[in-house]
């Protein structure tokens, strides 16, 4: 039972001599004392017996690299037995910049059971990008997971990178200045019959947003009454409109009785909460998108994210052979017609208009197939405490 002398020793300490230990709780118990350090991609660098497959994923694996290409890994990995016992059990690890992933076994069983793409595509890999396979894991098959659930993970998938796109499309076409706006370019205030942007009614007055004081007009929301210090005697003062540049809101002061409101003003705070989040995704956007990318999207003119674009229909046709025939082919036949998506040979619109209709005819070629609604669970768990008793020795 145990492999060698230390462990067997030490455990022998663990309970009392009358207690009812197996010596299956022992070793158990052994391995909850000593010190467990949990997995990172460091240390799974460290100690490479641990990594069960690593393979070249993405555009590489597809067919569809470019010159610039990136070279993505993806790959398995098994917990160290005192990790997998103990209390630091870790699913993933990656590199900083998230193109070396590695998945635990029982993370990697997890999604291949939820017909993940991404997972399907790694137990399938192409065998010229395959640079490690450990023996344990002939037994795991494509087909074992296979089921109807591609329907909805691969489209679902598929109109996600379509989303991307939109999103991109969006950035383009509509650019964000990068000196960000404040809050009272989001308040007006009423004047005459109308209403009048508050920065343009201080303008005209010579007066700062600083020298000015709010109150609350109840049951009205976002709304308030507006005075200036020159209504103030001396010493007295206002907080102003807001508390400056980097504000949120706007800021209430105590108003002495008596003093004669000017004007009311209302603060778009909804739309200066959006505007924030959108002015702050731009920027990041910016700031670490995909320069190559990038280029490629203005020089082709279409204003979409191409790369994005092609995926959808690699998904989408992925999931077609699927429901046909049953089986996975990551390396792409039709190599021709996705890199012309890529290099924006098509209308955005027509795109996604096409991309709809193979949507809806997948999910009707999914419902006359002979595949399980879902993944034998059981099956694969069996499979699993197979495999880990098999490369544990136990």
């Amino acid at each position: 039972m145990y492999k060698n002398k230390k462990i067997r020793e030490n455990s022998l300490n663990l309970c009392h001599p009358r207690s009812n230990c197996t010596p299956k709780r022992l070793y158990v118990k052994y391995i909850q004392k000593i010190h467990i350090k949990m997995m990172t991609f460091e240390t799974l660098h460290q100690q490479t017996d641990a990594i069960l497959l690593k393979c070249i994923s993405g555009s590489n694996a597809y067919g569809l690299a470019l010159p610039h290409s990136d070279i993505d890994l993806k790959g398995v990995f098994i917990s160290p037995l005192n990790e997998y016992y103990g209390l630091t059990y870790t699913e993933q690890v990656a590199n900083p910049s998230n193109d070396e992933v590695y998945y635990e076994l029982g993370r990697f069983f997890d999604l291949l059971l939820k017909n993940n793409p991404n997972i399907l595509e790694l137990l399938a890999s192409p065998a010229d990008c395959i640079q490690f396979k450990h023996p344990i894991l002939k037994k795991i098959k494509p087909e074992l997971f296979l089921s109807r659930k591609c329907s909805q993970t691969f489209a679902r998938f598929a109109f996600a990178q379509i989303k991307k796109a939109r999103g991109l499309n969006k950035k383009i076409v509509n650019p964000m200045s990068e000196q960000r706006k404040y809050v009272t370019d989001f308040c007006y205030v009423t004047h005459g019959m109308g209403s009048m942007p508050l920065n343009r009614f201080l303008e005209e007055r010579g007066w700062q947003q600083t020298d000015c004081g709010l109150a609350v007009v109840e049951h009205f929301k976002d709304t308030y009454v507006l005075f200036h210090k020159s209504q103030l005697s001396d010493n007295q003062y206002f907080k102003g409109v807001c508390s400056g540049a980097d504000a949120n809101d706007v800021v209430l002061s105590s108003i002495p009785k008596g003093i004669p409101p000017l004007c009311h003003l209302n603060f778009n705070k909804d739309g200066y909460s959006k505007y924030c989040k959108d002015w702050l995704s731009y920027w990041s956007w910016v700031e670490n998108r995909n320069e190559a990318r990038y280029q490629n999207t203005i020089q082709h003119e279409k204003n979409y994210d191409a790369k994005n674009m092609m995926h959808v229909f690699r998904l989408l046709n992925m999931a077609e052979e699927i429901a046909k025939e049953g089986k996975i082919q990551v390396r792409r036949p039709e190599r021709d017609f996705l890199l012309k998506i890529r290099i924006g040979a098509f209308e955005y619109e027509d795109l996604v208009e096409k991309a709809t209709e193979q949507a809806q005819k997948i999910y009707e070629l999914f419902e006359k197939s002979d595949l399980p609604d879902s993944p034998d669970e059981v099956k694969a768990g069996h499979l699993l405490v197979e495999l880990r008793k098999k490369y544990y020795n136990v």
